[in-house]
């Protein structure tokens, strides 16, 4: 376990106070020991400043080897013993503090072999003490051992487990804050995503026709004033409308639901679909439409919303692949399923439009939001857009 050298002068410090201590206690008390045989007398002075000290070496490694601090106490306490006959206070002290860090900042393998060491050391001085000295003697062995043995492995293991267990429960505040900030960035990533799905589908179709339509004004040779005035006035319907809807996804991002909000416009859908006819006329574009839907029928706001969707982006391709093609749609239910078929002729001499290809891949991805699909390709010379969307079926109309 790695220290900084704060932690460090914390364990010199400490070990100078238990040394501090431990000659107190010697001096204030100095027939207080722990006897290796009865009747041991009290260690000369100088000789238990000797152990305090050996065992205040091990002190100072209570956090960052203390099982090599624990041997080096226990050596203290036992050579105190062996030399003259007991150790002081003092170190028997340092040897308890040293048992409790062995167990506490260790790891689970070195603390379960520590805790059954001072298990093993208790029951076999207990075991010889009942051999050589009789019950009393092996009684009272073993509350003294149970003292200096037991209480520091029982508390420190305590104190580990609570240790533990709020790390534990850290690490999984933890994750669960790393799991709320993927999902905010995933919920992020998609809201952009579908934002700018919408700008393409909403703006990217009106800025093209007012590209179309100022170029068709600019290389008009000697156009008369009436032409120029119709294509300025369809130029000037489809800002209005950029403009227009631009506004409402502003609002709808600001939530500004005060009273003195802007009005917004009404969701785009299939009702708007003379509208966005005339802007696709007003382009160049012959359309003929076969609307065979069996009545208006319930249907929800997003399939609506798609399917206007999808009739635009197939408009605006048209005008931007084959200017002035002729286009066909035709809207049809089918087998439970609202089905748009876009078909427009293609023109080999017309100059290719630049384009990034996303008009096709957001259409799929509107279709496939509702349960429908969206297929698209080239026909022979005829450039064909077919979309099912799930719609119920209207009353009275067989499947």
């Amino acid at each position: 376990m790695r220290l900084s050298g704060r932690e460090r002068g914390e364990d010199a410090f400490q070990a100078i106070g238990y040394f501090a201590v431990g000659a107190l206690l010697l001096l204030v008390l100095p027939e207080v020991t722990v006897s290796a045989r009865p009747g041991a007398g009290e260690p000369p002075l100088w000789a238990g400043l000797v152990v305090i000290a050996v065992a205040c070496l091990g002190e100072t490694q209570r956090r960052g080897r203390p099982v090599l601090g624990l041997a080096v106490a226990c050596a203290a306490v036992v050579g105190g013993m062996l030399a003259t006959g007991s150790s002081p206070l003092g170190a028997v002290l340092v040897f308890g503090d040293m048992l409790y860090c062995a167990i506490l900042f260790t790891s689970r393998r070195a603390s379960r072999a520590v805790a059954a060491t001072a298990a093993l050391v208790a029951g076999g001085l207990g075991l010889a003490s009942l051999v050589s000295d009789g019950g009393r003697a092996a009684l009272l062995t073993v509350l003294n051992l149970g003292l200096l043995l037991a209480i520091p492995v029982l508390w420190a293991q305590e104190v580990r487990r609570h240790r533990e267990a709020a790390d534990s429960e850290r690490e999984r505040t933890e994750q669960t804050r790393r799991m709320a900030e993927l999902d905010r960035v995933a919920a992020i990533t998609a809201e952009r995503t579908r934002m700018a799905r919408d700008l393409h589908d909403v703006i990217a179709g009106q800025l093209s026709a007012i590209a179309i339509q100022s170029e068709a004004a600019l290389t008009l040779p000697d156009a008369d004033p009436a032409t120029l005035r119709r294509v300025l006035a369809a130029v000037r319907r489809d800002s209005v409308a950029s403009l227009a809807e631009m506004r409402t996804m502003i609002g709808l991002l600001r939530a500004d639901d005060s009273a003195d909000a802007e009005p917004r416009t009404s969701p785009a859908g299939l009702g708007r679909l003379d509208d966005l006819l005339a802007a696709g006329r007003s382009n160049g574009l012959r359309i003929d439409v076969d609307d065979r839907r069996c009545g208006p029928g319930p249907v929800a706001a997003a399939v609506d919303l798609a399917a206007y969707r999808i009739v635009q982006e197939s408009l605006t391709n048209a005008a931007k692949h084959a200017p002035g093609c002729a286009v066909h749609l035709t809207l049809q239910h089918r087998d439970g399923e609202l089905v748009i078929e876009v078909d427009n002729d293609l023109v080999p001499d017309a100059p290719a439009a630049p384009g990034t290809g996303t008009g096709l891949v957001g259409l799929a991805e509107r279709a496939g939001a509702v349960g429908g699909t969206v297929e698209a390709g080239r026909q022979g010379l005829t450039w064909s857009v077919r979309a099912a969307l799930p719609v119920p079926v209207p009353d009275g109309v067989s499947r």
